[in-house]
């Protein structure tokens, strides 16, 4: 298997937006695409964000909240960061890696009843699975099949 291209999706803890990233990416991209996620902290994994994911069809428990390191930075051609502070705190890249920014509204951050928050985490995994489209359309990455 030759691998096309590396992404990686960078957030502040690693436990929400990122995860979805991956997991949205790991299903959606042409075999042989490398993808991971990492944090500039690692927050643990979000129950409600596996929850939702869950309902889209995609198991994202097995994933780790993982603090970026400088490995993971030289070996992605591309560095989402999918948050302000990600964004504002992205160590320096190599000049050959691109880097993109999607803001994305922390879904933990939500408040309301349980039926309000789940709105939020619903609302921030349909906007990433959007943007994941894009950018595997984009750079010819988005595999044929899946979901619709």
């Amino acid at each position: 298997m030759i691998e096309r291209m590396k992404i990686l999706f960078l957030c502040t803890g690693n436990s929400c937006r990122s995860q979805m990233a991956e997991g949205w990416c790991r299903r959606l991209a042409a075999e042989g695409t490398g993808v991971e996620s990492a944090g500039i902290e690692a927050h643990g994994k979000n129950p409600r964000a596996i929850a939702v994911m869950r309902e889209a069809g995609i198991d994202i428990s097995g994933q780790e909240s993982t603090i970026v390191d400088r490995t993971m930075l030289e070996r992605a051609d591309i560095v989402i960061t999918v948050c302000g502070h990600a964004d504002e705190q992205c160590p320096a890249l190599p000049g050959n890696t691109r880097k993109l920014h999607w803001p994305l509204a922390d879904p933990a951050k939500a408040q309301g009843d349980e039926p309000e928050v789940m709105a939020h985490f619903r609302a921030t995994r349909d906007e990433v699975e959007r943007r994941v489209r894009d950018l595997l359309r984009e750079q010819g990455l988005l595999k044929t099949g899946g979901r619709p």
